[in-house]
């Protein structure tokens, strides 16, 4: 991809107040080698609230930006990315996203995040600085340590941990959108904009064509493994 069109995609996300803390040339290298994609689940598809019988939720846009990411990563290389979520709760709604969606896998009421994704990539043969990973708060900073994207939801009360997290060098892009605003949209039109793919994706999609047919039908086939 032209150094011109990646300064442009930049561009268009940090007018918005996206933050690249690492330089778009660089995060466009790094996707060339991703295979797997984590996400937390509170704090990155919803704002994380709880209550007596109340169990937090996603939206469709976010299932969409998922999709459509992993379908622009799987015409790279003509196969599903390893996709899972990993929270320190439970939760009904992220049980159901990952089986709906399917993911390849679930990890709920984790304590240790680091251990977790450990054990995702031995399962799945995987490597760290072959995964994207979304985050959002304290407990997923030993999760993303190593991961080849970071990519830290913006949360305005949280000033001093997102200055940790870039002193630290474990963010590489802070979205403008908090997560009720469709932060893991904002994440995946992003990335899939670096890749340079964003505009192909979405014209397959609506065509429904082999391609995107092929992928579905792929996609459709993943049991959802929950930990």
């Amino acid at each position: 991809m032209r150094a011109s069109l990646l300064t442009d995609i930049a561009a268009r996300f940090s007018a918005l107040g996206g933050v690249f803390l690492t330089e778009p040339t660089v995060l466009a290298a790094r996707l060339k080698s991703v295979r797997g994609l984590v996400f937390d689940w509170d704090g990155v598809f919803n704002k994380g609230v709880k209550g007596a019988g109340v169990a937090s939720t996603f939206n469709e846009a976010d299932s969409m930006g998922t999709n459509m990411l992993r379908y622009g990563l799987w015409r790279a290389r003509d196969a599903s990315p390893v996709c899972a979520i990993i929270t320190g709760e439970v939760n009904a709604s992220a049980k159901l996203f990952t089986e709906r969606e399917h993911f390849h896998a679930l990890y709920q009421g984790v304590r240790n995040k680091a251990e977790a994704i450990e054990q995702f990539c031995s399962e799945f043969g995987l490597a760290r600085d072959e995964l994207a990973c979304v985050f959002d708060d304290i407990n997923d900073l030993g999760m993303v340590s190593g991961c080849a994207v970071r990519i830290l939801v913006r949360r305005s009360s949280s000033a001093l941990l997102q200055e940790l997290a870039v002193r630290e060098g474990l963010c590489d892009y802070l979205t403008a959108s908090e997560a009720d605003a469709h932060a893991v949209r904002e994440a995946a039109e992003m990335l899939l904009g670096l890749m340079g793919v964003f505009d192909a994706v979405v014209q397959s999609r609506t065509a429904v064509d082999d391609d995107y047919s092929r992928y579905f039908a792929a996609r459709q086939a993943i049991a959802t493994t929950v930990r």
